[in-house]
C-alpha cells in the first residue's frame, strides 16, 4: 500500500512560524507533524510514501530522508518551481503512487488516527475521513448517510484531511494548479464517495493560536 503526504504549501496562516520551516515540520508536544504522519503510515502497513515538496522542501528531505529510519521508502515529487495545490499535487505524483488505491494525508493536521487496511468497496472511487465540524468553522462540508458522503443543507462534518483514492479519480486530470475539493464534490454527486466519521483526536494546525493550544495540553 502506498500513501502521499501533502506538504508543499507555504503555510500562510502559520506565519511567522513558517517563515523558517515548512508547516509539516511544526512541532506538537516535541515531535513534528511530519514525523507523526510517517510513523503512523509505517505502523499501518504503508511501504512507500510520496511527499510533495515546495516551500523549504529541502528541510523536509533533511528530516525524512529516504525513509529508512521510519521503515518506509520515501520518494519526492518536486513542486519547487510551481506549487500545484492539492489536486494538482496528487496528479503530478501519480506515476510514483502506482496503480492501486492510495491514501493521502494533509501534512498540517494533528491526529491519533490509525489507517485501516481498507480497500474501496465496489462502485466507490474514494473514501473520506470526516470529523465533527470544529467550533471555528461556520459551516461543515458534508453529511453521512449509511456510509455515503453527501452534500446536504446543514452539514455537520468536515473533511478531516485523510482520504483513500482510486487512481481513476485523476485519469482525466492534467498536471496543473487545482484544488481537490471540486473533484470530491463531483464524486459525492455521482455517488462514488464513501466515508466514515472519526471522533478521536484531530486538529487542523492552521494558525499559531491552534498550535499554541495543542502544545499547552497533553
Amino acid at each position: 500500500m502506498n500513501a502521499m503526504i501533502l506538504a508543499a504549501g507555504r503555510g500562510e496562516r502559520l506565519k511567522p512560524i513558517t517563515n523558517k520551516i515548512p508547516k509539516c515540520l511544526v512541532e506538537v508536544r516535541g515531535k513534528s507533524l511530519l514525523e507523526r504522519h510517517l510513523k503512523m503510515l509505517s505502523r499501518s502497513g504503508v511501504r512507500r510514501v510520496v511527499i510533495n515538496l515546495g516551500w523549504l522542501g529541502e528541510k523536509i528531505v533533511e528530516v525524512a530522508g529516504n525513509g529508512e529510519k521510519f521503515n518506509l521508502e520515501i520518494v519526492y515529487s518536486d513542486e519547487s518551481d510551481k506549487i500545484l495545490e492539492t489536486g494538482g499535487g496528487i496528479t503530478k505524483a501519480l506515476p510514483l503512487l502506482g496503480d492501486e488505491p492510495f491514501w493521502v494525508v494533509n501534512g498540517d493536521i494533528f491526529t491519533d488516527f490509525e489507517l485501516p487496511i481498507n480497500n474501496l468497496k465496489a462502485g466507490n472511487l474514494s473514501h473520506l475521513m470526516l470529523v465533527p465540524k470544529p467550533v471555528y468553522r461556520s459551516n461543515g462540508d458534508f453529511s453521512l448517510n449509511k456510509g455515503r458522503v453527501i452534500v446536504s443543507h446543514n452539514p455537520k462534518f468536515t473533511f478531516g484531511g485523510i482520504a483513500l483514492y482510486d487512481p481513476q479519480v485523476f485519469s482525466d486530470k492534467t498536471v496543473s494548479r487545482f484544488s481537490i475539493v471540486p473533484t470530491i464534490n463531483a464524486l459525492s454527486r455521482n455517488k462514488k464517495l464513501s466515508g466514515f466519521l472519526y471522533e478521536g483526536i484531530w486538529e487542523d494546525v492552521g494558525t499559531p493560536e491552534r498550535l499554541c493550544s495543542l502544545n499547552q495540553t497533553n
